[in-house]
């Protein structure tokens, strides 16, 4: 017999995204999740609420995660600790009015986000491959040797921008990255403006958006099967495909993204490069919690400066393999890296 909690905790997961809105209305819809800085609802991305799922077990919607502070539980732990709550006594008294509410299904939230997968993939199939545009001189710029015909990646020389401080828009040459779940359907797709006239991004405050689901998802190089290598950026990733050219990898596109991302069945081996900073480390031990949970082997891959990108750009490509080497498992060492020149 389920516990009285565990029966509310149920009884709110079916209803998770009305919880999140009541609770936490700073934050907003992502996919199927619910983004917002942390349990007391501050503006912010690092804790998520998974709003779609069966009530309870694995993938359970009403489960969350703040990224930033390794917290987690469900809604009546989210309840309790935005609250204030010390008392399953008045945990549930508040539970119990907030389920008294109307609760009427609003279904806007899921059209926009089918409708910004689906924007995602009309833009991206508006793109063009890299090879001979500057968004292969920007990649090369930053020290990438790395093949740069992948399906993930394309180019646009008109992706329009409009600043947050402005209602112009202004159009600008961009780098496309398609965002794929685990079976390789585009969700998202990421954009980085690219300056018109030097091989860098583009002069704005913000010069890197993204469209459609990211979380949970990202940019693939490779299909992953036994094995895969996991950053966070897009040029730390294929900083690393520069060295290691053979291993399948992902980039989740933020620390907060690598936290909560979705590992392909089947595999035995992970590794994850890790950004030099707090976010990136927790990062990494909230992926690797899961993938150990999972019987997932776990490996952190740990720059010299800040990133791998940096580290190739200073050091350049023999000396970033030979910093990588001691890191790799023993069975893939000697298969993983680049050939002798």
């Amino acid at each position: 017999m389920r516990s009285p909690a565990a029966e509310l905790a149920r009884t709110l997961a079916r209803h998770a995204e009305e919880v999140c809105r009541h609770y936490l209305p700073s934050g907003r819809r992502y996919g199927h999740y619910w983004l917002v800085g942390d349990v007391a609802g501050s503006p912010g991305r690092s804790l998520y609420v998974r709003l779609r799922g069966p009530d309870a077990g694995p993938g359970a919607a009403g489960k969350w995660t703040d990224a930033a502070t390794g917290e987690h539980g469900d809604l009546l732990d989210l309840i309790a600790a935005n609250r204030g709550l010390r008392t399953f006594h008045d945990l549930r008294a508040e539970a119990h009015h907030f389920l008294a509410l109307p609760l009427p299904e609003d279904r806007r939230p899921r059209r926009r986000a089918r409708d910004g997968e689906e924007a995602a993939r009309r833009l991206f199939a508006s793109g063009v491959p890299v090879a001979g545009t500057p968004a292969e001189r920007y990649l090369r710029s930053r020290g990438i040797m790395a093949p740069l015909d992948w399906p993930a990646l394309r180019f646009h020389p008109r992706l329009w921008y409009r600043d947050d401080r402005s209602p112009v828009r202004q159009s600008w040459p961009g780098l496309l990255a398609a965002v794929t779940d685990t079976h390789g359907a585009i969700t998202g797709v990421h954009r980085t403006w690219l300056d018109r006239q030097r091989p860098a991004k583009a002069p704005f405050p913000e010069p890197r958006r993204a469209l459609g689901h990211l979380l949970g998802n990202g940019v693939r190089f490779g299909e992953a099967r036994d094995v895969l290598l996991a950053g966070e950026g897009i040029e730390t990733v294929l900083a690393l495909k520069s060295v290691l050219p053979h291993l399948p990898m992902v980039a989740a596109l933020s620390a907060n993204h690598l936290a909560a991302l979705m590992l392909p069945p089947g595999l035995i081996r992970l590794y994850v490069a890790q950004d030099d900073d707090a976010a990136g480390r927790m990062a990494a031990d909230r992926l690797q919690a899961r993938a150990v949970a999972d019987g997932i082997a776990f490996h952190v891959l740990a720059p010299v400066l800040g990133d791998f990108n940096e580290d190739l750009c200073r050091f350049g490509v023999a000396a970033l393999l030979h910093h990588l080497l001691p890191q790799l498992a023993p069975a893939d060492a000697a298969g993983l890296q680049a050939p002798a020149a």
